[in-house]
């Protein structure tokens, strides 16, 4: 089932520091590129997809609609913003581009929970809420517009204002058992260990 009322967005707007301005989604895991993989999971789910990206060169190749942060401050917010700015569904889906493992059972199980009753709707675990595996409304922008031009960057400031449905850690397990779709390569020691467990899953 594809999921016509919300859209896949995909954030690539990281100075990506750590590995020596490499973007992490072009980093190889498994023999593929990052962006593959997430791409792969989101082309199960969604019709549209959407990159929010400030070097749109690198990703010409991959022919999507791009589009920059609004706001010219490095932060997730700042994409959230972007992504449901210009996303014309009245829900998106946002995943960072560093997340080799993210799989399509896991989005479903958060685009399935969305209902007009709702604003976000946001995988929670022991470690904490999954603000970059989540489905937003078009009704987070105005909150979100505020507290970018206040100067605050903190993504879940504007939870509290929010109508918000949390999916619970039972409910992610039941399709992600181990909840590799929250793993994230942020450093080299990270994409050391995502080869790694992508090495044991073919094995």
């Amino acid at each position: 089932m594809m999921h016509t009322a919300c859209t896949g967005v995909i954030l690539a707007g990281g100075l990506n520091s750590r590995f020596g301005g490499q973007p992490k989604a072009l980093l190889e895991v498994g023999g593929r590129r990052i962006i593959d993989r997430v791409l792969d999971a989101f082309g199960q789910v969604f019709d549209q997809v959407l990159l929010v990206t400030n070097d749109p060169l690198r990703y010409l190749p991959w022919d999507l609609p791009m589009v920059t942060d609004i706001h010219p401050v490095r932060s997730s917010l700042a994409g959230l913003h972007a992504g449901l700015f210009y996303v014309r569904t009245p829900f998106a889906f946002f995943s960072a581009c560093d997340a080799p493992f993210l799989r399509p059972e896991l989005i479903r199980a958060v685009v399935e929970r969305i209902g007009p009753d709702f604003d976000i709707v946001m995988p929670r675990n022991a470690v904490g809420s999954e603000p970059l595996a989540a489905a937003y409304g078009r009704r987070c922008l105005d909150p979100i517009q505020r507290q970018l031009a206040a100067g605050d960057l903190k993504i879940d400031r504007f939870f509290s204002k929010m109508r918000v449905r949390w999916v619970s850690e039972k409910q992610l397990r039941a399709v992600d058992p181990n909840l590799e779709s929250f793993i994230n390569v942020n450093t080299p020691e990270d994409l050391a260990q995502a080869r790694q467990r992508a090495m044991e899953q073919v094995s």
